[in-house]
C-alpha cells in the first residue's frame, strides 16, 4: 500500500469536515455579543489542563471553552443546571462550531420558550498543531480524555452552578466530536450519564483496509496551516503539511505517539509504500467498532444513548456497523438515519434532537 492510497482513505475526515463545514468565521469576545433577544449569556473562557501540559505537539494546555448559561441563571442564584459538553469536529475549532449550532440563539429560543428545561451548555476547543486531537489520550498531544472528563469538568462544576454528579452530565459531539463522545463515553460511565454521537468518524480505523473512513466523492482542501476555521487561528497551530496529511499526521500523533522519533514524535502505518503491521495495529485498536466489546458494562450504565447520520453521508456504514454492535452486545441506544449529509443538517438535528433528548435524560432543578 503506498501512502497515497492510505490518505486518500482518511478523506472523509478530512475533507468532509474541512472542506464541507461552510461556517461564516465569527470573532469571538468575552462576552460573545448575542441578538437583541438574547435571555442567556454566552461567554469565552480560557480553561487549563493539567492533563495537557508537556505534550510533545507543544499545544497549549490553556484552552479556549464557550459557555452558555441559560435564561434564568442570573435571575434564580440558588438553582443548579444539568450541562451538555459538545465536542466539535476536525480541522476548525469550537468557534466554528457555535455558528454551525446557531449557539447562542437556538437554545436560548428552545429553553426560552419552554420547549426543553434549561441546561448550560459546553464547547471546548480541541484544535491542535495538526488540526484536531481526535479526543485520545497521546504523549504527542496530551491526554484528551482526561481533559473532557476531569479537568473540564472539575473546571466547570467549581465555577458554574451544575448538578455535579453524573446525573447532570451528558456528552455530544459531531464527526471527530462523535468518535470522542463514544470513546470517552465508553470509558467515563461515573461522569456522564448520556451520550449523543452525531454522524461519528474513524469508528474503524484499518489503515489495511480504510474501512470506516470512505473517499469523499470530491475531496476539498482542509485549511491552510494556521488558518483554522475560515479565520486566524493562534500562532503555532495547524502546523502541519495541510489537506490530507494533516489528518493522516492528527491520527498518528493521537494514536502511535513515540518520543523517540523527533521532531513529530509519531509513527505512521506505512513506511517507504509498505505497510507496517504494528503500527496499523495501533489504528485499528483505537476504533470504536473494536472497542466497545471491552466497555459493555459500562455502557450499560448509561441512562441512554443516542447515535444518528445522514442517509448520504459515507460515514453512515460505520454508524450503521456500531449501531449493530450495540445491539449484538445488549446495549440499549437509539439510532437514527436522515436525509442528509454530513453537515447539512447538523443545527437542525442540534435544535430538534440533541437538545430535547438531553432536557429528558439529565437530571434537572425545578424554577424556584
Amino acid at each position: 500500500m503506498t501512502r497515497l492510497s492510505l490518505v486518500v482513505r482518511l478523506g472523509v475526515l478530512a475533507a468532509l469536515v474541512a472542506g464541507g463545514i461552510g461556517v461564516p468565521t465569527m470573532t469571538a469576545q468575552t462576552p460573545v455579543a448575542g441578538a437583541a433577544t438574547m435571555k442567556g449569556s454566552f461567554d469565552r473562557i480560557v480553561v487549563h489542563g493539567r492533563s495537557l501540559e508537556g505534550n510533545l505537539e507543544g499545544d497549549s494546555p490553556d484552552r479556549d471553552v464557550f459557555v452558555y448559561l441559560p435564561p434564568s441563571y442570573a435571575r434564580e442564584t440558588t438553582r443548579r443546571y444539568p450541562v451538555i459538553y459538545f465536542l466539535h469536529g476536525y480541522s476548525v475549532g469550537a468557534q466554528a462550531y457555535v455558528r454551525m449550532l446557531g449557539m447562542p440563539e437556538v437554545a436560548d429560543v428552545a429553553m426560552a420558550s419552554g420547549k426543553i428545561g434549561e441546561m448550560i451548555i459546553v464547547l471546548p476547543d480541541s484544535f491542535t498543531k495538526y488540526s484536531g486531537s481526535m479526543y485520545s489520550n497521546s504523549l504527542t498531544t496530551g491526554d484528551w480524555e482526561a481533559y473532557v472528563a476531569e479537568d473540564l469538568v472539575a473546571y466547570v462544576d467549581s465555577h458554574y452552578r451544575t448538578l455535579a454528579n453524573r446525573d447532570g452530565r451528558g456528552l455530544s459531539g459531531h464527526s471527530m466530536g462523535g468518535y470522542g463522545t463514544m470513546r470517552v463515553g465508553m470509558k467515563q460511565p461515573a461522569v456522564f450519564s448520556a451520550l449523543y454521537a452525531m454522524s461519528s468518524c474513524c469508528l474503524m480505523n484499518n489503515p489495511a483496509q480504510g474501512r470506516g473512513a470512505a473517499p469523499a466523492p470530491a475531496p476539498a482542501p482542509a485549511p491552510a496551516p494556521g488558518n483554522a476555521a475560515r479565520g486566524a487561528a493562534p500562532a503555532g497551530r495547524g502546523a502541519g503539511g495541510g489537506g490530507l496529511s494533516n489528518a493522516l499526521f492528527a491520527q498518528a500523533a493521537a494514536w502511535a505517539p513515540n518520543p523517540m522519533n523527533p521532531p513529530q514524535y509519531f509513527d505512521v502505518p506505512t513506511k517507504d509504500g509498505v505497510l507496517q503491521p504494528l503500527i496499523a495495529a495501533k489504528w485499528v485498536a483505537n476504533s470504536p467498532l473494536v472497542m466497545v466489546d471491552q466497555y459493555v458494562p459500562g455502557l450499560k450504565r448509561y441512562r441512554a444513548i443516542a447515535m444518528d447520520v445522514g442517509n448520504e453521508d459515507p460515514l453512515g456504514a460505520a454508524n450503521i456497523d456500531l449501531d449493530q454492535a450495540l445491539t449484538r452486545l445488549g446495549v440499549a441506544h437509539r439510532f437514527e438515519t436522515y436525509e442528509g449529509n454530513h453537515t447539512n443538517r447538523v443545527r437542525e438535528r442540534f435544535e430538534i434532537k440533541v437538545l430535547p433528548f438531553f432536557s429528558e435524560q439529565l437530571r434537572a432543578e425545578k424554577s424556584r
